[in-house]
């Protein structure tokens, strides 16, 4: 959608003898036509359509900024100005924001014949999933113009992801334009954000082979071919675009990503591919593979499907790095992505400690890579989230995210979805936070249809989709209900559900803020009756201040250990991620006796947070007095890869947890490494005596 059309310049620009910019650009001398553009608005600043011109080569450039502000300039001159809509549309339109609809609409409103916005109204309606709509614009643009090749490309694409082979759009546009590889480019935009990413890789290399100079289309080749792990052929795409002046935040930044993986270690299975930063794989390697095999061992047997080749987990410590691997893909989950049998997902190192769970995100994810294997990547956004969202409590209740007040306000508003329609709220979301609330929503309906026709259906519903059928076939053929009814059904229960909440969230908000300033004041009989009172009309609600949290405080600071620890317990059960209130159930069970407790409250800790000392120094005590050995030995080994400022004691404990499995070689290196750090350190001395004294 970036072919330019040109604009003819006013008459009198020759007569003053400016620089003709467009030529310029054109030569692709582009600061030279910058420098034009510029001498021509200072000679005629009223002129809006000089605005919208230089606003394009800005947005050519990859300055969507500098283009955004030329076209809001223009926009006050001409507030209808069909080409500085169009301009700002293309600019939204990047990021999957609805405003791009609107903007293109508007600008057909001011000019019912601007055939750029009518071929972008055709290429966001399919982007919204909606090939109908889309084929509808592109049969108005093919009215505006014979030539609108990419209207023509739009109709083709929606041939292509019907799995026709054969297309006559294709033979059109090739007939008028030999070399049109934006064609290509176009279908392999559209397969790679419904996820079909080898189909896509092979449409963008149609593109360039048609005409090699795309550099866009070889950057997306660069990309999408790192996203499937081929990456020595994916930076020389890359390093070619970069060099012929594609200069792109994708593109550039990309390269610099690939720049670090020489910090990277790589841990290989017959089944996994695990990357980590050098810095902290020693650390998070035996955690993490351990989830992923229990992962592929789960969803073998839950899907009935077994992957045809390794998966490859890529880990990131900077959230930074991450973004820039998964750039470009619309309704991004900030936490996880996957590639088909590839994952990237934050570190539990690049998140605040209790905001990120990696073993759920790690679940989800390693959810899709199943169902879009199985599926060959034919299924809607909507039930791989879904049924990502349902795995992630199948395997442990606290592991979900819970209802949050975007999602109630959703409910109680009435702006859920149609399951029919509930794409669009990943892909192009109306309002904030509607990517969050189809999540919630997406989830829940998979709950519910688990619920009440059994998870089987679920599956059964994946191998329809698998066979290219629609939302609203699979829910009437599966389910034996018209969308609108399931719609009507489910929401109905939802409401039924949730209603407590709803109803009571006003009072919940109101209440809470006086319960925290009761605990402010010390007052905490008050905070007991009051924070008892509301706790239960939201008991989702685990973020920071909750209601557990003031009762536990104020039941400690009335030495009322037993009724803290049920508070704590109830916490963590809901789903609470927050270390030091974990940290502190474990605590409190521990000094009641209650060790196995206390153990698997830090074992919940570990599946949020890995980089914490204390908690690996706890946890390998209590698995080494309960006779879990390997789980000890496990602990205190994370204790030395965290570089800790304690070593000999680390590889003391080490050494008696080794000592205590028959392991005695391993525990003598160990004990003898902990006098190396400190020689003097009276109990491995004594314990390397015990051992040689074994040896006799």
């Amino acid at each position: 959608m970036r072919r330019l059309v040109p604009l003819l310049l006013a008459a009198g620009l020759t007569a003053q003898r400016l620089p003709d910019p467009e030529a310029l650009w054109r030569a692709k001398r582009y600061e030279e036509a910058k420098n034009a553009f510029e001498a021509l608005l200072k000679a005629h600043p009223a002129n809006p359509d000089y605005r919208v011109r230089f606003g394009r080569l800005f947005l050519e450039r990859f300055n969507r900024d500098e283009a955004f502000k030329m076209f809001e300039e223009a926009l006050k001159m001409k507030k209808d100005h069909p080409g500085a809509l169009t301009g700002m549309a293309l600019i939204l339109a990047e990021n999957f924001e609805h405003k791009a609809v609107e903007l293109a609409e508007e600008a057909l409103k001011a000019d019912p014949k601007h055939l750029e916005a009518q071929e972008l109204l055709a290429r966001l309606a399919l982007e919204d999933n909606n090939p109908k709509k889309a084929a509808e614009e592109a049969e108005k643009a093919l009215k505006i113009s014979a030539e609108a090749l990419d209207a023509m490309a739009i109709l083709a694409t929606i041939d292509w992801l019907e799995d026709k082979k054969d297309t006559p759009w294709i033979g059109r546009i090739l007939a008028k334009n030999p070399a049109y590889g934006e064609a290509y480019a176009t279908a392999g935009h559209f397969f790679v954000i419904n996820r079909r990413y080898e189909e896509g890789i092979a449409f963008y290399r149609k593109a360039i082979a048609l005409r090699p100079d795309l550099w866009a289309a070889r950057s997306q080749l660069g990309i999408n071919l790192m996203r499937l792990g081929q990456e020595e052929e994916a930076r020389s795409h890359l390093e070619m675009a970069h060099n012929n002046g594609h200069t792109d935040k994708p593109t550039t930044n990309t390269l610099l990503l690939m720049d670090t993986y020489k910090n990277y270690a790589t841990f290989k299975t017959p089944t996994t591919i695990l990357r980590l930063h050098r810095k902290e794989s020693e650390l998070l390697q035996p955690y993490f593979q351990a989830e992923l095999d229990r992962c592929i061992r789960t969803y073998q047997d839950k899907y009935g499907f077994k992957l045809e080749r390794p998966v490859q987990l890529e880990v990131y410590p900077n959230h930074e790095d991450f973004a820039v691997r998964t750039m470009g893909m619309p309704g991004l989950g900030a936490l996880g992505v996957t590639f088909g049998y590839v994952v990237a997902m934050d570190s539990p190192s690049g998140r605040e400690p209790g905001k990120f769970h990696w073993a759920s995100t790690l679940w989800h994810e390693m959810s899709h890579v199943f169902v879009l294997a199985a599926t060959q990547h034919r299924v809607p956004r909507w039930f791989t989230e879904g049924m990502a969202v349902h795995e992630e409590t199948a395997i442990s209740p606290d592991w979900g995210d819970r209802l949050d007040p975007h999602a109630l306000s959703a409910i109680k508003n009435k702006k859920l979805l149609p399951v029919a329609d509930l794409d669009r709220g990943f892909i192009r979301p109306s309002y904030p936070q509607q990517v969050v609330v189809s999540y919630f929503q997406a989830g829940r309906i998979c709950d519910y249809i688990a619920e009440h026709w059994g998870y089987p259906k679920l599956l059964d519903m994946m191998h329809s989709y698998a066979q290219g059928a629609s939302t609203p076939a699979v829910i009437e053929k599966h389910l034996g209900l018209k969308p609108e009814e399931f719609d009507k059904r489910f929401i109905a229960a939802l409401e039924a559900a949730n209603k407590k909440t709803i109803d009571g969230f006003e009072e919940w908000r109101k209440k809470l803020r006086h319960v925290s300033e009761l605990a402010k004041a010390g007052k905490h009989d008050e905070v007991i009756q009051e924070a008892g009172a509301i706790r239960d009309l939201y008991p989702d609600y685990v973020e920071a201040g909750s209601a557990y949290e003031f009762l536990a405080e104020a039941f400690l600071a009335k030495g009322d250990k037993t009724r803290a620890i049920a508070e704590l317990a109830r916490y963590s059960q809901t789903g609470g991620r927050h270390p030091a209130l974990l940290k502190k159930l474990s605590a409190l069970l521990e000094e009641a006796g209650r060790n196995k407790e206390a153990a698997a409250a830090l074992l919940r800790l570990n599946f949020i947070y890995l980089h914490d000392e204390e908690s690996h120094r706890r946890l390998g005590g209590l698995w080494l007095n309960d006779g879990n050995l390997e789980g000890a030995i496990r602990e205190y080994r994370s204790v030395i890869a965290m570089k800790t400022l304690d070593p000999a004691s680390a590889h003391y404990n080490l050494a008696a947890a080794y000592r205590k499995a028959g392991r005695n070689d391993l525990a003598k290196e160990e004990v003898i490494s902990s006098l190396e750090a400190a020689p003097g350190y009276r109990p491995a001395q004594k314990l390397l005596l015990e051992l040689a004294q074994g040896e006799k």
